[in-house]
């Protein structure tokens, strides 16, 4: 029996999302915590799964508050490291004229690319079931090789490895040294969850199922999930595909987060079943997902507001 059931190594900031305007039409925005990985962590912790989160944030108030959000939600903090010098980074969040998300991000530096290989608790790493990242803690060089160490130790102690792009194209100096990253997380996953952006810029296939599909069996990966908005999901493992269609929710008003509080289920899934799953299983878990990711887009943020199991039932059970 391992301490944990899921560690997870990346960003941890503060989204900015925009929430109307004054009465002197100045745009409103709320303060709400995230950072894709512990996004996945809430999720899972609201699923009953034990958790850690390996990170750097500033030696300032949106830290502090983070760290407080974490210890709330009951996340582990033992491996959140405060940075002295670099503020904790900041997203602004707000929807286009085609109703697609824009991101401004104030991290140039932030706390999060600071974290080092001496920062590791590697006690976390080697006391886990499973080790989740994604490619914004490859952004920079120290915290590339942090990220890379963490997934050597977790692959040693024998941890399952979960990895998610989750590509932020304006903070990386080169889209190929993106795509490269991107390949690296390919080659060490167990379990990728991709989205069909993601899946069609990597591949450059058009089609995001033929692109999966292209990546399920470039890389052996025992497990490939593919997100596709308001269309569903499908996923990819043991020689099967399964498409389940996503639940139309009329009262969206956030979409951030809703990939990461999917992935949560869906390791959770993993936790409890393994990664050999039948038709029936990977039908069961994507269902569930989808529900859980159409309620977070129901609520702004993420990490403070995911969804309870008895919800996420009563939604993919009807």
């Amino acid at each position: 029996m391992k301490k944990y059931d899921v560690a997870a190594l990346g960003e941890l900031l503060i989204d900015f999302t925009r929430n109307g305007e004054s009465d002197h039409g100045n745009g409103l925005f709320e303060a709400n915590p995230g950072g894709a990985p512990c996004n996945v962590l809430a999720m899972l912790q609201k699923l009953g799964k034990r958790t850690a989160f390996i990170g750097k944030v500033g030696q300032d108030m949106f830290g502090h508050l983070l760290q407080k959000v974490l210890q709330e939600a009951k996340i582990d903090t033992a491996g959140l490291c405060f940075d002295e010098k670099t503020n904790t980074t900041l997203a602004f969040v707000q929807k286009n004229e085609s109703g697609d998300r824009d991101f401004s991000f104030y991290r140039n530096p932030g706390a999060d690319m600071m974290i080092t290989e001496e920062d590791l608790r590697e006690d976390i790493l080697t006391d886990c079931r499973l080790f989740h990242f994604g490619t914004l803690s490859m952004t920079s060089q120290s915290a590339r090789a942090a990220t890379k160490k963490a997934v050597q130790l977790a692959r040693q102690s024998g941890a399952c490895i979960s990895f998610d792009p989750n590509i932020r194209k304006p903070l990386w100096d080169s889209l190929l040294d993106a795509q490269e990253q991107t390949a690296y997380g390919m080659e060490q996953c167990d379990i990728l969850k991709i989205s069909d952006d993601e899946a069609v810029w990597f591949t450059g296939i058009k089609d995001p199922a033929a692109a999966a599909r292209k990546l399920w069996d470039q890389y052996q990966i025992p497990l490939v999930l593919l997100s596709l908005g308001k269309d569903g999901s499908m996923a990819f493992c043991g020689g099967q595909e399964v498409y389940v269609s996503a639940y139309p929710i009329e009262s969206t008003v956030d979409t951030t987060g809703a990939g990461d509080t999917f992935m949560g289920c869906a390791l959770s899934f993993v936790l409890e079943h393994g990664l050999e799953l039948s038709e029936a299983q990977l039908t069961e878990m994507l269902s569930f997902a989808n529900a859980a990711a159409a309620l977070i887009t129901t609520r702004r943020g993420a990490l403070r507001v995911m969804p309870k199991e008895s919800e996420i039932l009563q939604l993919s059970k009807g």
